[in-house]
């Protein structure tokens, strides 16, 4: 080792700097660091000065053009840094006298370089910037961060991620890549499930974690995530949106998502632990020529080995500590979640949604608004902008089908006939027949005949109509306008004072002299030649 390297590591460890510092600042390996370090606590024989200068000559020659390795202005000592020696006091920086302000000013932010000019400036410092900097950044210099160790009950959180797998061999053959390698750890006994899969979008990672639960056997009443897009839509520190897929997911199976901080990976340690594991023991050096090999060696390692393992912090087994945990994971449900993709569509002039080429009914939702469509593998169900549902369809066979019913359409021709015939019905039995009548022979411009009919239920009752629609019925005689006329007169005032209809009065002759009329007049064409006084 050169001697300035030599006497700047021994600076450097009299100063109570870390083995590992100054590693970083010198590039000396810690070895040596450490060799050197015992050798400045053994003692050492005397010697005198010229043999000690022979043995470590200066590396350059005092003065102030010489580089600081020691620090300049040693409370009156002038020696060279090759004379510091494991029994000597420690160098005191140029800048101590001014500790106070520079502390000031780097409380402020400000950075060696403006402190150094104003030392000039206003304090006539007179030694060079690297004292500066050094005794400010020994005066930033952090303690190390302190973390605590999380503890939770059993079956009450399970930490997921995303890591990358071994080297495997592409569907298509055309070269190897690193799939996807998804975990899911519970905390409490440290017992994961692993998978890899070449896509990593929304619908993938819903997928997994319902893998991830069937496969443990439960599920973990929370579930802790980084802001990976894939979970969460849009990252908050206290309202973070998750995506609409993985929050029916985790709702369906009655789990809470719990996102880390944004930038704060270490809430989650141990699944990233887990990850690392995997990789550097599983899957270190492999390669695979298709992923569901690289799957299948992922749970027999889990089962062979890490399973088995003993617990690094609990020094338990991690197998027994799940038996334990499995106990306390929420069921289950009875059916497994049923996927969807979702989107936004507007609402036609017609009260539709246009949905993979066809069209549904999003009425009561109004014209021209947004509403949220979620599409299932047989379904289409459609949710209003507050998420609330509105209507579900039958999903289409082909492009270009509507899906609307009936009472979802405005008028049309054929349905108004329908809908007025219905209405007729409510009247009564004589006026739906009446009505069925008056359609057949008239066609249908007689839907105006119709509106007439059932509009009349506005002026008189319904049995009234009945009874009107029943005597016209009975003589053959179907018409809107002979229906209302009836109406009118069994309503106006002369009713109240005409006779009853009768077959005998005294302007009406007999039924039985119309009988013997009729006869004789029969008679009468038999006998052509007969004089038959018509008088008789």
């Amino acid at each position: 080792m050169k001697p300035h390297l030599r006497t700047t590591v021994e600076t450097l460890l009299e100063r109570g700097e870390s083995q590992r510092e100054i590693e970083r600042r010198t590039g000396v390996d810690r070895k040596t660091i450490r060799r050197l370090a015992r050798a400045a606590k053994s003692p050492t024989p005397a010697t005198g000065s010229g043999e000690q200068e022979a043995q470590n000559p200066p590396p350059w020659p005092p003065g102030p053009a010489g580089p600081e390795a020691v620090e300049p202005g040693m409370a009156g000592s002038s020696a060279a840094p090759s004379g510091v020696s494991a029994g000597s006091a420690p160098a005191v920086s140029a800048c101590e006298e001014h500790r106070k302000w520079i502390e000031a000013q780097v409380r402020l932010g400000r950075n060696a370089v403006s402190i150094y000019q104003d030392l000039v400036e206003t304090k006539s410092f007179t030694h060079r910037y690297g004292s500066v900097k050094r005794f400010v950044r020994r005066l930033r210099a952090r303690d190390p961060e302190r973390f605590d160790v999380l503890e939770f009950l059993p079956g009450e959180e399970a930490q997921v991620d995303f890591g990358l797998g071994a080297l495997t061999l592409r569907p298509n053959g055309s070269s190897y890549k690193r799939p996807w390698l998804f975990v899911m750890t519970l905390k409490y006994s440290g017992k994961s499930f692993r998978t890899t899969v070449w896509k990593a979008d929304q619908e993938t990672w819903a997928r997994l974690h319902e893998q991830a639960f069937h496969a443990l056997g439960g599920c973990p009443r929370y579930v802790v995530l980084d802001n990976l897009k894939q979970g969460v839509a849009r990252p908050d520190l206290y309202e973070p949106e998750l995506n609409p897929l993985y929050a029916a997911l985790l709702t369906h199976y009655g789990v809470v998502a719990d996102p880390c901080r944004i930038q704060d990976p270490n809430r989650k340690g141990t699944v990233e632990n887990a990850i690392q594991h995997t990789q550097t023991t599983a899957l270190k050096g492999k390669r695979y020529e298709a992923i569901e090999a690289q799957n299948a060696w992922l749970a027999h390692w889990e089962e062979r080995w890490a399973a088995p393992r003993i617990h690094g912090r609990k020094k338990r087994q991690v197998m027994e500590m799940y038996h334990e945990e499995k106990d306390h994971l929420q069921p289950l449900p009875i059916t497994r979640f049923r996927f969807f993709k979702q989107g936004i569509r507007t609402v036609d002039d017609a009260g539709l949604v246009q949905v993979e080429g066809s069209y549904y009914a999003a009425l009561p939702a109004p014209v021209h608004s947004e509403v949220t469509v979620r599409i299932y593998d047989r379904e289409i169900e459609i949710l209003d902008g507050a998420g609330q549902f509105v209507r579900r369809h039958e999903k289409a066979s082909r492009k270009g089908t509507f899906t609307l019913e009936s009472g979802d359409r405005l008028f049309n021709p054929s349905r108004e006939t329908a809908r007025l015939l219905a209405k007729a019905q409510r009247i009564g039995p004589h006026t739906a027949a009446f009505a069925q009548e008056l359609f057949a022979r008239l066609g249908r411009p007689g839907q105006r005949a119709l509106y007439g009919l059932t509009n009349l239920a506005r002026t008189y009752t319904r049995n009234e109509i009945e009874a009107a629609c029943g005597r016209l019925a009975a003589g053959h005689c179907f018409s809107y306008a002979a229906l209302k006329r009836v109406l009118e007169r069994a309503a106006g005032p002369e009713s109240e004072d005409s006779d009853p209809l009768t077959q005998c009065g005294p302007t009406i002759r007999p039924v039985a002299e119309y009988q013997t009329f009729w006869q004789s007049h029969a008679r009468t064409q038999e006998l052509p030649h007969a004089h038959v006084d018509p008088r008789a």
